[in-house]
């Protein structure tokens, strides 16, 4: 599995509408397959119009956009870390995700049934996260009694886990999460990481709303709620309506544009949560085009070149010699390769060079 993003939240919340709408193999664009590879995963295009924009142009064989994966799990319940309802038993499925998307209710219905009966968005997030927090805690005490077994003798590395284990025990058993605990050393970090702590990970939030509420977006009562404690956790939030999303990837895609305009919306609603998910963990892509194919390639934000290449093969970085590179922006705007070169706008970049988001790379290697 390349990028996650792993989906929670309460049952009836609008998460598995969500979920269906991004991995509905309805929801294809142009050559993009949208697909799903398990019941709960879907792989998902990034939205990017620069890529569009090149398939357009180059007209390719074959087309590779940039993708997130989405895990959906069941919805979760007070409890669910001790086992309660069924998403206990799929809290694994999300331990590798890369990043989570909380979808909160903030739509007031009643012939939606909600667990508490009551809808308090606020509430339902304090629910989920404390779930989660509890389900780091019984992973982080495994973890300390087996460390602290294992320390009994010299083993220096089993001691360190005990320190960080201790640390972290008390920091969730005081209800605060993993995210923005740090540790100094590299067997302190590599203790941390293979903890695969859910509350480690970044979080943003998605407002599920009504479709008369959609115009409103953040200046809704509820979802004004969600954006504020949102913000006071440097988290983003995005306000969709599940059922418009549905809804959509319904529709013929030569009919989507309209429908989305008759609602006064630019774009649906799913492109806002992919791009937040991608953009939340400092991502950027980088392009290899030809007629054979276009492809969109995932590096994180100050990637050299040589790392960049071995995206594509290990032998691409172990025999960089350079990397010819134009910018999208230039490739676009001139039209062809040949333009480029004869304005002068295509670069040789040697080791050090850092890609820019939107490069169009050229290898150049040998092993």
């Amino acid at each position: 599995m390349g990028l996650s993003v792993g989906i929670v939240g309460l049952p009836n919340v609008g998460k598995s509408t969500l979920f269906n709408s991004l991995s509905s193999k309805q929801a294809e664009a142009a050559n993009y397959a949208f697909c799903t590879i398990d019941p709960n995963v879907g792989v998902v295009p990034v939205p990017d119009s620069r890529f569009d924009a090149l398939v357009k142009l180059f007209q390719p064989a074959k087309v590779v956009p940039a993708t997130v994966d989405f895990v959906d799990i069941a919805g979760l319940v007070r409890g669910a870390s001790k086992g309660e309802g069924k998403g206990n038993a799929f809290l694994s499925h999300i331990r590798d995700a890369d990043a989570i998307a909380h979808v909160v209710r903030c739509f007031e219905d009643e012939n939606v049934l909600h667990v508490d009966n009551r809808v308090d968005p606020i509430a339902d997030i304090e629910t989920i996260e404390t779930e989660l927090v509890l389900k780091d805690l019984e992973t982080v005490q495994k973890r300390l009694d087996r460390a602290r077994r294992a320390s009994k003798g010299s083993n220096a590395f089993e001691k360190k886990a005990v320190e960080v284990c201790e640390a972290l025990e008390k920091r969730l058993d005081d209800g605060t999460p993993a995210r923005g605990f740090t540790v100094d050393g590299e067997d302190e970090q590599e203790i941390l990481r293979d903890l695969f702590l859910i509350t480690a990970k970044p979080m943003f939030y998605v407002c599920n709303v009504k479709e008369d509420q959609v115009a409103a977006g953040f200046d809704d009562p509820l979802v004004a709620k969600v954006k504020q404690l949102a913000d006071e956790r440097g988290a983003p939030a995005v306000v969709i309506s599940a059922a418009i999303e549905a809804e959509i990837m319904q529709l013929p895609i030569e009919e989507r544009a309209d429908f989305l305009e008759s609602l006064g919306l630019a774009e649906p609603g799913l492109h806002a949560v992919i791009q937040t998910g991608y953009r939340m963990l400092d991502l950027i892509t980088y392009f290899t085009c030809g007629k054979p194919e276009v492809h969109a390639w995932t590096i994180t934000r100050g990637t050299k070149a040589p790392q960049a290449a071995g995206k594509i093969h290990s032998d691409f970085e172990r025999g960089f010699i350079r990397a010819e590179v134009i910018h999208c922006a230039d490739m676009l705007a001139l039209g062809s390769e040949a333009a480029v070169k004869q304005a002068g706008k295509m670069r040789l970049e040697g080791k050090e060079y850092v890609v820019s988001d939107g490069d169009i790379m050229h290898f150049r290697f040998n092993v």
